[in-house]
């Protein structure tokens, strides 16, 4: 799938059933692959942080989650891209997984989102084949740990691993696995908790105008407010100045 750049930032274009089949297809493969599920705030990690945004650049898949990033794309190169946020992909992923029988083993979150994810999963996904879950210590792990979590990964037959860490936490450590665990790694610590009903989601109407974000910061302005308040501002100066640098005012204005 082609790629392009947004302020030295890689998104993966294509219309949104390429990712789900082409993800089908490294897990098919056992590939060790990575793929970040790229919003706002990931952008603006990686503009902030080199080494994150070289993470990010070398995944197997960048998926445009974040509707900022479908309408840069285009504006800047006319492309009329699909959103592909982690909300829709997830439970369509596993759809696809339980159709072709291809295991999953979810790493991340706390024991209480993965129990409630085992319970959803009974009944949404009955014959989805479940290799393992696994919610690791709140401290970084040793190399003996972590030796034995790529065992342990690899003997369960898992053909995708969903991490669950959150942003830039997860990206670091797929990066990390990326050649040790056999499987394709997603990350999708935003979307597991709203599929599996601990947090609700945004309205349509407000998803399609690039406001599911608002929604977010509404039910936890304590937690989000720097990050969306402050990200997204950026986003917007980078972006105009993007503009204004390639295009001038004439492009802005016309």
């Amino acid at each position: 799938m082609e790629r392009k750049s947004i302020i030295n930032f890689g998104i993966t274009t294509g219309n949104y059933s390429s990712f789900v089949n082409n993800i089908v297809t490294l897990a098919h493969q056992k590939e060790s692959a990575n793929v970040c599920v790229a919003n706002v705030h990931m952008f603006i990690e990686a503009y902030k942080d080199q080494s994150f945004n070289s993470i990010i650049n070398d995944a197997t898949m960048v998926t445009p989650d974040g509707k900022p990033l479908t309408w840069v794309l285009n504006y800047v190169y006319g492309i009329r891209q699909d959103r592909v946020a982690g909300m829709d992909l997830l439970p369509d992923l596993l759809q696809q997984m339980m159709l072709k029988r291809l295991p999953a083993f979810f790493y991340g979150g706390t024991p209480a989102l993965l129990e409630k994810t085992e319970h959803y999963l009974r009944y949404a996904f009955p014959y989805l084949p479940i290799a393992g879950m696994y919610s690791p210590p709140f401290r970084p792990a040793t190399p003996e740990e972590e030796d034995q979590l790529v065992e342990r990964i690899n003997n369960s037959g898992a053909a995708v691993v969903l991490v669950i860490l959150g942003c830039p936490k997860q990206e670091r450590w797929m990066a990390s696995m990326k050649g040790r665990i056999n499987a394709v790694m997603i990350g999708v610590g935003g979307a597991l908790p709203v599929m599996v009903g601990m947090q609700k989601r945004a309205p349509g109407w407000l998803q399609g105008m690039g406001l599911e974000w608002l929604y977010r910061l509404m039910q936890e302005p304590r937690r989000l407010f720097k990050r969306y308040v402050v990200t997204n501002s950026l986003f917007i100066y980078l972006f105009f100045k993007k503009i204004f640098k390639v295009h001038g005012v004439r492009r802005l204005t016309s």
